[in-house]
């Protein structure tokens, strides 16, 4: 009896985001100024695009156990490798775009190889990366601002990747996304051996998992979509400044937990990342729709995170009471 109450609070603990989601978008509606219909919604996506890519690409990570602390500024200086290429060095834009995605499968290979080689934990290693990746972008540019305006890239860039007339053509892009992160996770073996690592990495090496290698594969798959997310970052804001990068990780890190995966590893989805970029892009437009400026964001979204950990804790602890019970109930 005990096991089957338990397992229900375990499902009404998951339904909390979407929940969350819901009833945060019904409040600004409410009381924030043109928050309610199209325009609001466009906002919140567009807010959600390059957020959404890192967050999809550090869920990787997070399942196994790790933490990628480097995603905020390995998509700056992808995006400003990108600019330096055709802006410097003649390269034609969509050659050049290809090496933002380059540069941040670059970073993340990097980041694997020091956590499943080099055996560093994956918050020295991703520290470390970060500081190299934030100094590398402001040499390579030597410390120019880069531009992705029409005058850099042409009139197609931002109708292909931000927006296209009055519709959200970035939308369709995280979509995309997640849908392929998706089937990534929960249909092919990196997915099996992701959770599999995330819930005991040792039993899955004894089992034959060759966890070194596919963990330097999650890491470069992590890598991969800060670098798509530098490029909708150009898209979005046009100009990318040398040096900066740092707390853009933390809103894809918040997005993550507060969609429902555990920091400890084993667990987590796609749907629940999705579910948690869009609670941030939501806090962040309704906060805006209300008067409240950018810091008051940041200081909402510090409690909104401590309590999806505090729910994450409850729900490890009802988790856990299911797997004890479960043996009895059979018996």
């Amino acid at each position: 009896m005990q096991s089957t109450v338990t397992r229900k609070k375990l499902n009404m603990q998951k339904l909390l985001a979407p929940a969350a989601l819901v009833i945060l978008y019904v409040f600004f509606s409410i009381f924030g100024k043109n928050f309610f219909g199209y325009e609001g919604i466009k906002q919140i996506l567009q807010s959600s695009y390059y957020i959404g890519f890192m967050a999809f690409g550090v869920t990787f990570v997070i399942i196994t156990g790790g933490i990628d602390l480097s995603i905020g500024t390995v998509m700056m200086c992808s995006a400003i490798i990108g600019g330096t290429a055709f802006t410097n060095w003649g390269w034609p834009v969509p050659l050049a775009l290809v090496l933002v995605l380059v540069s941040g499968l670059f970073f993340g290979l990097c980041n694997g190889l020091m956590v499943a080689k080099a055996k560093l934990p994956p918050f020295i290693a991703t520290l470390g990366t970060m500081m190299v990746s934030q100094g590398f972008g402001s040499i390579i540019s030597n410390v120019r601002t880069m531009h992705y305006s029409p005058t850099y890239v042409g009139d197609w860039f931002r109708p292909v990747f931000y927006i296209s007339g009055n519709f959200p053509v970035g939308a369709i892009w995280l979509l995309g996304a997640f849908l392929v992160a998706a089937f990534v996770l929960n249909k092919t073996r990196l997915g099996r051996y992701n959770f599999a690592i995330g819930s005991n990495e040792e039993a899955a090496r004894l089992s034959g998992v060759k966890t070194d290698r596919w963990k330097i594969a999650i890491y470069a798959i992590c890598g991969l979509f800060a670098g798509f997310a530098g490029i909708f970052f150009g898209a979005a804001y046009t100009t990318i400044t040398p040096g900066k990068g740092n707390g853009e990780e933390l809103n894809a890190i918040a997005a993550v937990v507060i969609g429902g995966t555990s920091m400890s590893g084993g667990s987590g989805s796609m749907v629940g990342t999705l579910i948690g970029v869009l609670i941030m892009s939501t806090l962040k437009k309704g906060l805006s729709s209300v008067g409240l400026q950018a810091h008051w964001q940041t200081f909402f979204t510090g409690f909104v995170v401590i309590g999806a950990v505090l729910l994450d804790n409850a729900r490890n602890r009802a988790a856990n009471k299911v797997k004890i019970a479960a043996p009895a109930v059979k018996k």
